[in-house]
């Protein structure tokens, strides 16, 4: 399944992005769709911050509603490092991001993900190329400046997808990764990777890999209580 469309409120995308991993994009808009507890974990966000959380927020509410019916309305928890949860329903992983006036939700069954969505920079400076570019540098330099940030951002999408299924975020060595310019997917250690070029006009990618199978039916359920 792959729905597209773009109208004035912005880019709208629900979509398989590889077997079980199913990736959303919608608009910022208005907080339809949310729990209390959704509401109440923005009540003490700045304005705009507020919004975004909200929306993206909706958008994993509305992909769990599809999907996952019984996760629907679970409560979202948060790592240590800020990774996001579901509250009772571990074996569902999610991810969310945002950018500008889009937002972007993830979520898979036995599966930790990681979605990353930004809008290309007007510039990127040759050290950040570099860095994010690394043995692939030369390959990008001579572009002019437009297609040069937008392959840059594809590039860091994957990035900060993969640090994001991996559960450590941007300390989690997201400089790491070798990832190729204008590849659709690779691997990287124990993730998968899927950049959505052919879907999303927004450079968007997701990463995942597999939950460890649950030992047993009361490590299981210890699991849950955990939670």
């Amino acid at each position: 399944m792959t729905a597209v469309s773009a109208d004035a409120t912005g880019t709208r995308l629900h979509t398989e992005a590889a077997p079980g991993i199913w990736v959303v994009v919608e608009p910022v808009g208005d907080p339809a769709g949310l729990t209390p507890d959704d509401l109440a974990g923005a009540a003490h966000l700045p304005g705009w911050r507020a919004r975004e959380h909200l929306a993206a927020r909706r958008a994993l509410r509305t992909l769990l509603a599809a999907h996952f019916p019984e996760a629907r309305h679970a409560p979202v928890a948060y790592s240590d490092r800020g990774a996001p949860r579901l509250v009772g329903r571990p074996r569902i992983g999610i991810s969310v991001s945002h950018d500008g006036d889009s937002v972007a939700a993830c979520a898979a069954l036995d599966h930790a993900v990681g979605v990353d969505l930004q809008y290309p920079p007007d510039t990127v400076s040759d050290a950040m190329l570099r860095r994010c570019a690394k043995n692939h540098t030369e390959r990008l330099a001579h572009l002019p400046m437009a297609a040069r940030a937008t392959e840059y951002t594809w590039l860091w999408t994957v990035r900060e997808a993969i640090v994001k299924a991996d559960g450590t975020g941007l300390a989690g060595g997201v400089w790491k990764p070798d990832v190729t310019p204008w590849a659709r997917h690779g691997t990287w250690g124990r993730h998968r990777w899927v950049s959505l070029r052919e879907s999303s006009p927004i450079p968007l990618s997701c990463a995942y890999t597999a939950l460890p199978a649950p030992t047993s039916p009361s490590n299981a359920s210890g699991e849950n209580d955990s939670e």
